[in-house]
């Protein structure tokens, strides 16, 4: 009985308009294959990547700032040639997106599960609560994500000591980026419960004496998914982003666990000696990545928007 409502299911996902826009828009078709090829990429990096960046006994230092391999004095063993300390290059990238895709995702996923209960109590509740939720929401907003990351990154590596911290650098930076973007999904939860909470079904669901929790998870959450959908797509980006900002500035991934940020971070110091390759390719793998997350972002936002998008 379940494998036809499994194929109905999965018939009516491929008559969706989600579907349909997603194969008339080349675009978008063409920035989900690149994000899938990095998702590939960075689930199947031990066996993809020619070396280990994280295994200290992999390299050479004698082979440090080697130049890619069609250039003179390159090495046919590194394509992209070598960082200060004779990692691969493009072993490096593809072990850094794996990374920098492990922290934006469940970083998003820290932000969403924290913006949505916070929203759903404030506009759901209302009164003292929604002005006490929704005053610390504005209080964060007031500073930059990025001040407060490194605030929290700081009194982290303060509190902690800098070898736990570096030792669990992944777990801590999804941390400090969830804990400091959760605002904009508590404000858009709480816009949508405004307006849903005052409709029919949920006054129906009241009157049948269901329980607030359930009301709010069971009934009001599924009506408000839309712009979460999109703010999450554009949030992975920033989070992307936000953790090779952080890596830069030497509050990320520790020199030896590198990722997509702290590469760049590396390489900046070398760029003008002319170990240009060190910092270039890994930035163009980071601004690739973001550029198809966004892209595909702004196609979400349009689509869930009829007076916007057009087919």
């Amino acid at each position: 009985m379940t494998q036809p409502a499994a194929l109905s299911r999965w018939a009516r996902f491929r008559q969706s308009d989600l579907v349909y826009y997603f194969l008339k828009d080349k675009v978008a078709m063409a920035c989900f294959a690149v994000f899938v090829f990095y998702v590939v990429l960075a689930l199947l990096a031990p066996w993809i990547a020619p070396h280990n960046p994280y295994d200290a006994t992999g390299y050479d230092i004698m082979d440090a700032e080697l130049p890619p391999s069609w250039l003179d004095g390159g090495d046919e063993r590194f394509w992209l040639g070598t960082d200060n300390q004779g990692r691969d290059i493009f072993s490096t990238i593809i072990y850094g997106s794996r990374v920098s895709l492990t922290i934006g995702l469940f970083a998003v996923a820290l932000q969403l599960v924290l913006g949505i209960v916070i929203g759903l109590l404030a506009g759901y509740l209302g009164g003292r609560v929604d002005n006490l939720l929704m005053r610390f929401a504005d209080v964060q907003l007031s500073f930059s994500t990025m001040m407060v990351a490194i605030i929290v990154s700081a009194i982290f590596q303060a509190a902690l000591g800098g070898e736990f911290y570096s030792r669990y650098a992944i777990f801590m930076l999804v941390i400090i980026i969830g804990v400091s973007e959760w605002p904009q999904y508590a404000r858009t939860i709480r816009a949508s419960v405004l307006a849903e909470k005052k409709k029919e079904y949920v006054e129906a669901a009241r009157v049948m004496g269901l329980r607030t929790p359930r009301i709010m998870f069971r009934h009001i959450l599924p009506n408000c998914l839309s712009p979460i959908l999109v703010i999450s797509t554009v949030q992975v980006a920033n989070a992307i982003m936000s953790e090779a900002a952080l890596s830069f500035l030497g509050l990320g991934m520790p020199v030896d666990k590198p990722s997509l940020g702290s590469l760049i971070s590396i390489g900046f110091n070398y760029i003008f000696s002319g170990a240009w390759w060190i910092t270039a390719f890994p930035g163009v793998a980071l601004v690739l990545l973001v550029l198809v997350i966004n892209l595909l972002g702004d196609w979400l936002r349009d689509l869930f928007n009829p007076k916007v998008y057009k087919g």
